[in-house]
């Protein structure tokens, strides 16, 4: 189980969020959280199916030592985007959540309850706006997880490849090297599966801009340009596929299996957040190597010289509006970020301004990769680049679109490159006009 999902398709998020909208939370006007002393029963709602019965049941015992009078009940979700936003039409969607991507920051007053301002949660954890609207914070990351690749490094060393590559050229041509002399797959895409393809979108922070997302994604008309993000990254991973250096036949590929396919070096590179290291690692491990046959490169693109990678927030902790037990709620969450190390295990960047670094971003340590925080949409345009997104009928938070991609780019579908890019930037065109300004 991946730690990061999202839902699949425009036609989902625009669907749920409609969905959502007619419900709304009932809880009485005081009952923050930070009210009275923590007690009572929480449900705890998570994504992990597969640390729950395990790694959650330690936390759940440090927790109930040090709140004696709290009561923690876990509920692992397989689908938890798609069976969330069903509960959500209900008061019944746990006490502890984490905030599905079908909720609108406008949206987050009604479902969730706030935890406090800006300013004053900024002074103790990271990248608070993510979660914020009208200076209002309502959820905390679970852990910070910056982007790029991870790859076998016994794989690519065997190819003969010493250097990281700088360019998305280059990176073309060190897999074209995996293919020549080695017998690994080069590229998985992980295609079957959808989610792993929206991981390609959250690469922003390689243009090394903090305000990339509010100058030229939302507010462009063509941002599958060549020399704009999506241009670069999906016409990537394009020209990986049409070159034939990826897996043989998408429609076969597997989660799951893919994490032993690279830790075994059968696959040599995949496209992930960083929370993805340390389970090939443990895969590595499993399949008889070592968990330092695992690398982890930035995307190969350089602005003047160094690499960027973003910085962002993965789901966030949040507390249901209608939650009998806030304090107690509120409690977890603090907990959770500061004591459970959660995620110093999984690799991320801790939640806490203060946190400790994980030892598995050491490449990108010696790769001197410069981390981009992406600067929040200003006021009253929080919600701008989702509003296009679904009038355009693009999810490029998504799959679907990457899909076709790679569906054209293996000749499974009608066009070529620079057809779709030219549809894609047509459509995206049309919905700005729409939605305005």
């Amino acid at each position: 189980m991946a730690t990061k999902h999202r839902i699949t398709g425009v036609a989902a998020t625009a669907a749920a969020a409609l969905a959502l909208t007619a419900c709304g939370g009932d809880a009485e006007p005081g009952q923050a959280a930070d009210d009275g002393e923590p007690a009572g029963e929480i449900t705890v709602i998570t994504q992990r199916t597969d640390i729950v019965d395990t790694v959650f049941q330690d936390y759940k015992a440090q927790f109930e030592e040090l709140y004696p009078d709290v009561t923690v009940t876990f509920e692992a979700l397989t689908d938890y985007e798609g069976e969330i936003a069903v509960r959500m039409n209900t008061a019944d969607y746990g006490d502890v959540l984490l905030i599905p991507t079908s909720v609108t920051k406008d949206q987050y007053a009604t479902f969730f309850e706030p935890l406090g301002g800006v300013d004053e949660l900024g002074e103790t954890y990271r990248l608070v706006e993510e979660a914020a609207y009208e200076d209002e914070v309502y959820g905390v990351s679970i852990t910070v997880n910056t982007q790029g690749l991870v790859y076998n490094k016994k794989v690519w060393e065997s190819a003969g490849i010493t250097d990281l590559p700088t360019t998305p050229d280059e990176f073309l041509d060190d897999l074209q090297a995996v293919a020549d002399h080695t017998d690994a797959v080069p590229y998985y895409t992980n295609y079957a599966d959808g989610w792993p393809l929206s991981q390609w979108d959250g690469n922003r922070g390689a243009m090394g801009d903090p305000e990339y997302q509010n100058t030229h994604v939302a507010h462009s008309d063509t941002p599958w340009a060549d020399d704009q993000w999506h241009g670069i990254s999906d016409g990537l991973l394009y020209d990986v596929v049409a070159a034939g250096l990826s897996e043989n036949d998408p429609t076969t590929t597997n989660w799951e299996e893919s994490k032993t396919l690279l830790g075994s070096g059968q696959v040599a590179t995949m496209l992930l957040g960083s929370w993805a290291i340390t389970q090939m690692q443990q895969a590595a491990e499993d399949a008889g190597g070592s968990a330092d046959d695992i690398g982890y490169m930035p995307f190969p693109h350089q602005v003047d010289g160094t690499f960027h990678a973003q910085v962002a927030g993965d789901y966030k902790n949040a507390i249901n509006v209608n939650s009998d037990n806030k304090a107690a709620a509120r409690a977890w969450i603090d907990w959770f970020a500061a004591e459970s190390g959660y995620a110093y295990d999984e690799g991320g960047i801790s939640p806490l301004l203060d946190g400790p670094t994980p030892e598995t971003l050491g490449d990108f340590d010696a790769a001197e990769v410069e981390y981009v925080e992406m600067t929040p949409a200003p006021a009253g345009q929080e919600a701008y680049e989702t509003d296009v997104v679904n009038a355009a009928e693009i999810d490029l938070y998504g799959n679907i679109y990457r899909q076709k991609l790679v569906d054209i780019a293996r000749g499974a579908a009608d066009g070529d490159k620079e057809s779709y890019f030219a549809d894609l930037n047509q459509r995206w065109a049309d919905a700005r006009a729409t939605v305005g300004e």
